[in-house]
């Protein structure tokens, strides 16, 4: 590591008496040397036999000199996008030097900072902690699996570069339970499983999924490169998929290659984990990825119709996001604040390819995309934040916006809105490039600039907005930076709509129901009225956002208001749509008897337009673009 000057309350070299800004004096961990190196490194033993009752006892034998020390636990973690470290989970914390307890405080003001005294002639400190894997809305072990984050069960130096400080790791699993995970060279042995040698930004980056329900399937391989499909499931029913699935999902990887024209891995583990008690999500890694789903998932066609780009989406986070990533959102260690106002492109665009993959591979109908487009723009569309709050302010506002609840999300916006208008931009910009060069170039092509040739292994190249105008305008000259002024920057009334014309499309809206839409309500148990009432009402009749300006939001309808009649019926969800058929021929209004806590109010709605949903519906005399963009580019 490069050692340089320091001048105390300045960032900067004094030369001739004059002080010399220096970037990189100012980022705290270029002065710190890590003891944990290849030579030694740091020991991590994880006691994982505990995640039945979740649980995970560990114990770090960590490299250290004498004198004030201080370790840490991770904090901004990557893929999450915030200050996510569940610091809360910690417990039992013991410090020990030659065997002897060491008195640890933490920081006053950096509560992830932990501080000791190192007794003179120590090199190690034993420290050990048991991690609390579950609470309200974060479980991630049953009595069955586990999904196990490297960054929850350990602590590093501080001030340390994460690509210089190296880990030994092993692992202990429940009898009979089976294990996934990117990380290199396992070998058991009495009792325990060892991995090799990895630096920590590798270690936080290849989680480990482990159950006893387990099955493994290979997707792709050529030569020694490889890619798997890891499941783990609470019911041993759940792995039971049918063959034509499978299939689907073996085109993950010849689709992606197709897509971007190059790998930058050497195996890659599709960890998926089925479970009711472990909640929907999706983070991408290098080599892997930890996806969760409900225990239907693989068995089900109206989930993956609905959230079948989970592991697309994760997938392509391989390229773009891993390989390519914002230079502000890239930071040396996991303690400094990540910048995110460029999620735009790293989980905007990634969710248009999320997309298009789970279309092109056919674990969902190219033929329907354009109902899924359909749904996509209305909801985009009729959302009353986005009048006064930029799309960047959501991306910009992620590392809070992931984590926040309550009221009327709709005029708050939230941080799903630059993924699905994310979505809506990058198809515009590849309907763009189609439309200039007569459908000789496409996204396809920038992404071959962006994430392409030559293959590599891991590794991350950085890109600012700049990098990604020059690129596009190396596609097809135009101006780019004012289009994403106009979509991104600026307040834009409307989503990008000009995709939508140019692929040969016009959207309508019918009483005809949206497959998707009604898929989607199947599976949450919700009712979606959002395009007539203006209300999105969930299980048991309770409203949880309400659309500024709409009928509902007229009558006085509110969040956490429950439904318990409509026009002096039992509220159910087949009772309403049958209301809101009739209200397009009697022109009488809807009356909602609400609750909320404990006091009874009725609402006069005055909707009269009947059931209404969003369809695209194909443009006489053009080209359906969005049939040429979403079938299959790779054979076999």
């Amino acid at each position: 590591m490069r050692t340089s000057l320091w001048v105390p309350f300045a960032a900067g070299l004094i030369t001739a008496g004059f002080l010399v800004h220096d970037p990189a004096l100012a980022r705290p961990n270029d002065r710190a040397v890590a003891y944990a190196t290849r030579r030694d490194p740091e020991q991590l033993s994880v006691d994982a036999r505990g995640v039945i009752r979740g649980l995970a006892r560990n114990t770090m034998v960590m490299p250290v000199r004498p004198g004030p020390f201080t370790f840490v636990f991770p904090k901004w973690i990557p893929g999450y996008h915030a200050p996510a470290g569940p610091l809360s989970d910690l417990s039992e914390i013991r410090v020990f030097a030659h065997g002897h307890p060491l008195t640890w405080r933490r920081g006053k003001v950096d509560l992830y900072a932990f501080h000791v005294v190192v007794p003179q002639g120590v090199r190690h400190l034993v420290i050990r902690f048991t991690a609390i894997l579950n609470g309200p809305g974060r479980v991630v072990s049953t009595p069955h699996l586990a999904v196990l984050n490297w960054n929850r069960l350990l602590f590093y130096q501080n001030d340390t570069n994460s690509h210089a400080v190296y880990f030994r790791v092993r692992i202990r699993l429940p009898q009979g339970w089976h294990f996934g995970t990117a990380l290199p060279h396992p070998v058991e042995q009495d009792g325990w499983i060892h991995f090799g040698e990895v630096n920590l930004a590798t270690l936080v980056d290849s989680p480990l999924d482990t159950g006893l329900y387990f099955r493994r399937i290979v997707l792709w391989q050529k030569g020694s490169a490889h890619q798997v499909l890891d499941l783990f499931a609470d019911q041993p029913e759940d792995l039971a998929i049918s063959p034509r699935l499978i299939a689907h999902y073996k085109q993950m990887t010849p689709q992606a290659l197709a897509l971007y024209g190059a790998r930058h891995w050497y195996e890659y583990h599709s960890l998926l984990a089925l479970s009711n008690a472990i909640g929907f999500q999706g983070i991408e890694h290098h080599q892997s990825s930890d996806d969760r789903a409900p225990a239907d998932f693989m068995t089900n066609p109206l989930q993956q119709m609905v959230a079948g780009d989970l592991l697309t989406h994760e997938f392509s986070h391989s390229w773009n996001g891993k390989y390519r990533r914002p230079a502000d959102l890239t930071t040396p260690n996991f303690q400094i604040p990540q910048k995110t106002d460029l999620l735009w492109v790293y989980e905007g665009m990634n969710q248009y390819l999320g997309d298009l993959l789970s279309f092109r591979t056919g674990i969902r109908k190219p033929a329907e995309y354009p109902s899924y487009l359909a749904m996509l723009y209305s909801e985009m569309a009729t959302e009353p934040g986005r009048l006064t709050d930029p799309l960047i302010d959501t991306t910009t506002a992620a590392p809070f916006l992931y984590g926040a609840r309550g009221d009327y999300p709709s005029l708050r916006r939230t941080a799903g809105d630059f993924y699905t208008e994310g979505e809506l931009l990058w198809l515009d910009v590849d309907t763009i490039i189609r439309a200039h060069t007569d459908d000789r170039k496409s996204l396809d092509t920038f992404l071959h600039l962006y994430a392409g040739p030559p293959s590599t292994g891991p590794i991350t190249v950085t890109y600012t907005r700049a990098t990604i105008e020059n690129l596009l305008n190396r596609v097809v000259p135009y101006p780019w930076h004012a289009f994403f002024e106009r979509h991104v920057y600026d307040i834009a009334p409307l989503p990008p709509t000009g995709e939508l014309r140019r692929a040969g499309w016009r959207l309508v809206y019918t009483a005809k129901p949206n497959r998707f839409m009604v898929a989607q309500e199947k599976i949450r148990h919700d009712n979606d009225q959002w395009l007539t009432y203006g209300i999105r009402i969930g299980r048991a009749g309770q409203i949880f956002d309400v659309r500024k300006g709409s009928p509902g939001w007229r009558a006085g309808l509110a969040p956490g208001m429950k439904i318990r009649a409509v026009n002096g019926q039992k509220y159910s969800v087949a009772t309403l749509n049958w209301i809101l058929k009739r209200t397009g021929h009697t022109h009488r209004p809807t009356i909602f008897l609400v609750e909320k806590d404990g006091w009874y109010a009725s609402k006069t709605v005055s909707y009269f337009g009947g059931p209404r949903f969003p369809h695209l519906v194909r443009i006489p005399g053009t080209v359906n673009l969005l049939a040429r963009i979403m079938a299959p580019h790779a054979q076999g």
